[in-house]
């Protein structure tokens, strides 16, 4: 099956709605951001079924979740690793780490789980490396802490200066390639910065 199908299919399986603010869920086919609270969205549905894709997740694999939200994405990228996988989602704000997590739960996927980002960390050093690690905020430049969480082989996605950016490390060498342009909340490493 390819990764377009297996998108489609996670996106079948893990309905936004369930991850979505009560009096948002309404619009949750809405292919647009919608806030989420603490300055940040759950994102353009078209956009993440795009990161999806680069990301090109395989089952069985560990997931770094930057940016988790409302655990959406966490709750995608869990069904694409199936329970033999495991993914991670770390969040800067502690009430939407609280809350991301709860969302995570509600949808019964016990290989992943949502953090509290430590401040001043970027990612999970201490859990990497990482199969595949997506980022849901807009860096200036590209985070060299991240690219060396990323195991061998591994891909990581995240928005560069306005660009989808797509590194790939295999046997020892990086490739970065940019993927259209795209808005995003700016990464940071502590709340409310």
């Amino acid at each position: 099956m390819d990764a377009v199908d297996r998108v489609q299919q996670a996106f079948a399986a893990v309905p936004r709605a369930g991850f979505l603010p009560r009096g948002a869920r309404s619009r949750a086919g809405h292919d647009g951001p919608i806030l989420i609270g603490h300055g940040q969205t759950n994102s353009q549905p078209r956009t993440v079924a795009d990161m999806l894709r680069l990301l090109d997740v395989q089952p069985g694999q560990r997931v770094l979740d930057v940016g988790s939200g409302s655990g959406w994405t966490t709750a995608l990228l869990a069904h694409l690793t199936g329970p033999a996988g495991e993914v991670v989602g770390v969040e800067l704000e502690p009430a939407l780490a609280r809350w991301g997590a709860a969302n995570l739960a509600a949808a019964r996927m016990p290989w992943a789980e949502i953090h509290e980002a430590a401040a001043g960390v970027l990612g999970a050093p201490d859990r990497g490396p990482w199969d595949r690690i997506l980022v849901s905020a807009e860096a200036r430049t590209l985070p060299q802490a991240l690219v060396d969480q990323l195991g061998d082989p591994g891909r990581l996605v995240l928005p560069v200066a306005g660009s989808m950016t797509l590194v790939v490390r295999d046997h020892g060498a990086l490739v970065t390639s940019r993927h259209g342009h795209y808005r995003f909340v700016p990464l940071r490493t502590t709340p409310g910065a």
